[in-house]
């Protein structure tokens, strides 16, 4: 097979399949990545063909990756930090993330990460407000059904630990109704299963 081809071939399986995933995860179509990946496609294809050079594919793939997905691999990395302690240091990752061009989706990804980081911070009203900025951008589409169950957990231990109890249950309940079976619905579950013993131990105390 001619292997110019193949690196395009390579390329629009890459889109359709990543297109496929961000269907699945109900995140809609990505346009900005298709173009990415589709002009990344080009370039590889252009400089091969005027260096005749021989482009491995599964190279061409693994690059191509890299490249696409450089947003949500910093987010890996800042997350891998803020659970060892080091919340200075995942902040200032997500924050390169934001100026490296992500789309729309990984944008929201990222905000919600920033979210959880300033929480772990000890700073509930700068978390709030990422969350439910979060949330009202999302109303058009744009952000995981994993992520807006995290979003809305987040948001209720925020608003928990600003003493909105009311807030705070409506938005466990919303990441229950998000998705059922994710860690967050669990987590959200117990939370409000320990609010109902704690105003029934005072219940039982007034009485």
């Amino acid at each position: 097979m001619n292997p110019y081809l193949l690196i395009l071939m390579v390329g629009i399986g890459y889109i359709v399949v990543f297109g496929g995933l961000s269907l699945i995860r109900r995140e809609g179509l990505s346009t900005q990545l298709a173009i990415e990946s589709l002009a990344f496609t080009a370039l590889v294809m252009i400089v091969a063909w005027l260096t005749h050079t021989y482009v491995h594919p599964v190279l061409f793939l693994a690059v191509l990756y890299l490249f696409s997905m450089r947003g949500r691999l910093l987010v890996d990395l800042a997350n891998l930090l803020s659970n060892r302690g080091r919340q200075r240091d995942a902040m200032n990752l997500l924050e390169i993330a934001q100026r490296a061009f992500p789309d729309r989706t990984t944008r929201l990804v990222i905000l919600v990460n920033m979210g959880i980081v300033q929480l772990r911070r000890k700073n509930p009203q700068a978390s709030q407000d990422l969350f439910e900025n979060v949330l009202k951008e999302a109303e058009t589409g744009g952000l995981g059904i994993k992520f807006e169950a995290a979003c809305h957990y987040n948001l209720g231990v925020a608003l928990q630990e600003l003493g909105k109890e009311a807030q705070a249950v409506h938005q466990f309940n919303e990441s229950i109704s998000v998705l059922p079976s994710s860690i967050y619905a669990h987590a959200a579950s117990i939370a409000l299963e320990k609010r109902r013993r704690k105003t029934d131990d005072t219940g039982n105390q007034d009485s």
